[in-house]
């Protein structure tokens, strides 16, 4: 049907195998399009050290570049689960370090044993 609320509506004989094809590769242009975006993990300890959080900030720099989220998430074992709101300070200083290249898409949250934020790429 080409236009079916006019009157009469009006219809078109086509070849459906070539539709189909046509269709299908209109489907796959646009997919080649698209860019999917992967979410990359960084893992933190609430015992880390400064220079330890300088090498994680550099890997998660080159997954922002390449055009990922990155997800840090600072995990606590044992005794630290006390402790947790004191090492908030961790990801903080780690936004702080990403401040130029990337804005915390999701503030840090606590998900049972991790403590998670998320960054993006600046616009």
């Amino acid at each position: 049907m080409i236009a079916p609320k006019a009157a009469p509506p009006v219809c078109k004989i086509i070849d459906f195998g070539k539709f189909r094809y046509e269709q299908a590769r209109k489907e796959k242009e646009a997919k080649k399009k698209q860019k999917v975006i992967e979410v990359k993990e960084i893992r933190l300890s609430p015992n880390i050290d400064l220079n330890d959080i300088k090498t994680k900030a550099n890997m998660a720099r080159k997954f922002i570049e390449h055009g990922d989220k990155v997800k840090v998430a600072l995990r606590f074992r044992g005794r630290e689960m006390a402790h947790m709101q004191d090492s908030k300070h961790i990801l903080d200083d780690f936004a702080a370090l990403m401040e130029d290249i990337a804005v915390v898409d999701k503030a840090p949250k606590v998900e049972g044993r991790n403590m998670v934020m998320f960054l993006v790429q600046k616009r």
